[in-house]
């Protein structure tokens, strides 16, 4: 099977790694594998906080400014994926130098032009999906930027009734699945430079797959980021001469 693909058994196994991995670290940070709160899960907390503060404003001027950032951004990587696969296909046209240099590697395997070909196909579509992530992305935040500005304007009393509130769970909604699609565009530009390993070697595949693994855990679970989203602040200590008085007379 291994030779109707031009690829070893080793090459095998290391993409399915990688593939599972993938889909590992997806699910759990989307929540459905550890209980431990993600920074993913937790900004989609924000987007709710955001749409209902929205919700209670009259000028929205702040949040059509924050609406095209994020389209802006977005805009940004989609065209970072376009230029990437144009990158990889001129690859493919210097394929004998390239499979000649990696094989003069220290680490390097010696790879078929053919297998080398393979590899940088499957780089093409792992690009190719994050730019149709990013790009179903920027239409959502466009929708999304619709949805606010469908949402009531405040009248006292009258912003809290079930209109309104219909309005804001659809704004929330449709900001959320934005970003979910661009978490998984940018998760795909991630693991393609993970992906990257595999042109060494399989054993260079599953190290450069681990270590992207560990960092983009230590980003979703343990980084300062979550902690500034789901954090406290620290109780204020008092300064010199502010210590509290414990006369009787001063409580």
């Amino acid at each position: 099977m291994g030779d109707s693909f031009h690829l070893s058994t080793a090459d095998l196994v290391a993409l399915g790694f990688f593939l599972f991995v993938w889909v590992l670290h997806t699910l759990a940070s989307d929540g459905k594998l550890v209980r431990r709160m993600s920074l993913t899960t937790a900004m989609n907390v924000q987007r709710q906080a955001w749409m209902r503060n929205m919700a209670e404003r009259e000028v929205r001027i702040v949040d059509t400014a924050i609406m095209a950032g994020l389209q802006q951004g977005t805009a940004f990587f989609a065209s970072s994926s376009l230029i990437a696969i144009g990158g990889c296909f001129a690859l493919l046209g210097a394929s004998d130098q390239v499979v000649s240099v990696l094989s003069d590697l220290p680490l390097g395997a010696t790879s078929s032009r053919s297998a080398f070909q393979m590899k940088v196909f499957g780089l093409v579509l792992i690009l190719a999906y994050s730019f149709f992530k990013f790009g179903w992305a920027y239409r959502l935040f466009n929708y999304c930027s619709i949805l606010i500005g469908a949402v009531p304007i405040p009248h006292g009393e009258d912003s809290r009734n079930p209109v309104s509130e219909t309005a804001v769970w659809r704004a929330a909604r449709m900001n959320m699945l934005a970003g979910k699609h661009f978490n998984s565009g940018m998760r795909g530009v991630f693991f393609s430079i993970g992906y990257l390993g595999w042109f060494v070697d399989p054993k260079v595949f599953v190290l450069s797959t681990l270590l992207l693994l560990a960092v983009l855990v230590r980003r979703q679970f343990f980084s300062a980021a979550r902690q500034a989203v789901i954090g406290q602040p620290p109780e204020p200590t008092p300064g010199p001469g502010k210590s509290r008085s414990m006369r009787p007379d001063s409580r």
